[in-house]
């Protein structure tokens, strides 16, 4: 799959099947996460895999937009560092760059995703946070949750015309 289709067909997915995704798509997913681009090169992220049922069935008490996370196989979470900031307030922008390669990445190997937030909604940081006894200096910032889908949504075109402005407003 080329680059613009990756963009231009994926769509979020909230139904797998309960086929496992293995540890070598996980890494690969990672490493896609991990090229995004960050300010200064800080790359201020940090990645919660969890594969575990129980923890998995979980994820619903702590985001109630996140319930489909109890019937998937996988979820990524995915963190701002604040110990790696170089230029404050930017791990926002690092992270979500972060999160939409790993995005694409998943839809270009035939699996699919659905990136539910969390930060800056305070409930939800200190929800995850306790659950996964995450560090104060980690801030979640969204749980992407993984499978291979049971549901292929249409892809739709999104471009607005009307909202491009050249040069000035």
């Amino acid at each position: 799959m080329d680059t613009m289709q990756a963009i231009l067909t994926r769509r979020s997915v909230r139904k797998y099947t309960d086929q496992p995704v293995t540890p070598e798509l996980v890494e690969t997913f990672l490493r896609a996460a991990m090229h995004a681009p960050s300010a200064i090169n800080q790359q201020p992220w940090q990645f919660v895999v969890l594969d575990d049922p129980a923890l998995l069935a979980r994820i619903p008490d702590v985001n109630p937009y996140a319930s489909m996370a109890a019937h998937a196989p996988l979820g990524i979470l995915i963190c701002g560092d604040l110990s790696l900031e170089k230029s404050p307030d930017y791990w926002v922008q690092d992270c979500a760059a972060a999160t939409q390669n790993l995005l694409l990445a998943v839809h270009a190997h035939g699996l699919g995703a659905v990136w539910t937030g969390i930060y800056p909604r305070t409930e939800r940081v200190a929800s995850y946070r306790a659950l996964l006894d995450l560090p104060e200096h980690i801030i979640p910032f969204a749980f992407i949750v993984i499978g291979y889908p049971a549901q292929e949504p249409a892809p739709q075109d999104r471009y607005r015309a009307e909202r491009v402005h050249q040069n000035k407003w």
